[in-house]
């Protein structure tokens, strides 16, 4: 289990890192949803006026990109779990085989980091005697051995991720207005939503938010002004 330690009211914990990873991730599978959808549905838009088409278009678009970012990421992730067991693994074996070098190796790890030997040696021997894995998984490898990767959890993560950002232009798409209303109401919305997403990742990476925010303005702003136009000299030509 990680451990937890108060200290003036704040927690620590082992797991805090991995959660902020995961919420960064989240960030950035919104992100997609609102830049790959609105990029279809305004290059469906920049082709047709007709509301039912660049409505199947954006739900279409929704549901293949969700379930791509979810597949992808499952896929990735049990890559990464399996490296995990197989590092852990390895560690074990050589627990039992060659403690005596284990602990020598731990030993030399905090002398680098800067602690004396002979508080090395003690810090080595205590850590081993509580937990041989879990300090040489730690010092060594940087996993937690209670805290792997779950493929299951980065799965659905990204899968509601995309499905929430996508809402944004796909919802946009669906009012009854006329085409011009409709057109300025989601890339109003996909603005503000860029806007919002770049000052969290900022905030969630402790970065400057202006500089973050104005990159995933402009970036989505062109990648919309790109789709919209190639839909409307599609529209054009096949028209």
């Amino acid at each position: 289990m990680s451990t937890q330690i108060d200290h003036d009211g704040e927690a620590h914990s082992g797991s805090i890192e991995s959660r902020l990873n995961w919420l960064r991730a989240g960030v950035l599978g919104a992100n997609d949803g609102i830049v790959s959808v609105a990029g279809t549905v305004l290059g469906v838009a920049g082709a047709t006026t007709s509301a039912a088409t660049i409505a199947t278009a954006g739900v279409a678009a929704l549901v293949a990109g969700a379930f791509s970012m979810a597949g992808g990421e499952y896929v990735s992730v049990s890559t990464q779990r399996d490296t995990q067991k197989a590092l852990l693994e390895k560690e074990r074996w050589e627990l039992t085989e060659m403690p005596q070098e284990e602990l020598a190796e731990l030993e030399a790890i905090y002398i680098h980091k800067g602690v004396s030997p002979e508080v090395a040696a003690l810090v080595a021997r205590d850590l081993t005697a509580n937990d041989a894995l879990r300090a040489h998984a730690d010092v060594e490898l940087g996993i937690d051995p209670d805290e792997l990767a779950s493929p299951w959890h980065a799965a659905l993560s990204s899968f509601l991720a995309f499905v929430v950002g996508a809402g944004i232009p796909l919802t946009g798409s669906l009012l009854p207005v006329s085409p011009s209303v409709r057109l300025v109401g989601i890339v109003l919305a996909v603005a503000l939503a860029l806007i919002l997403t770049g000052f969290v990742s900022a905030r969630l990476g402790t970065a400057p938010a202006r500089g973050a925010m104005l990159r995933n303005f402009v970036m989505g702003m062109i990648t919309m002004g790109f789709a919209y136009l190639i839909g409307h000299l599609f529209g054009t030509i096949v028209g």
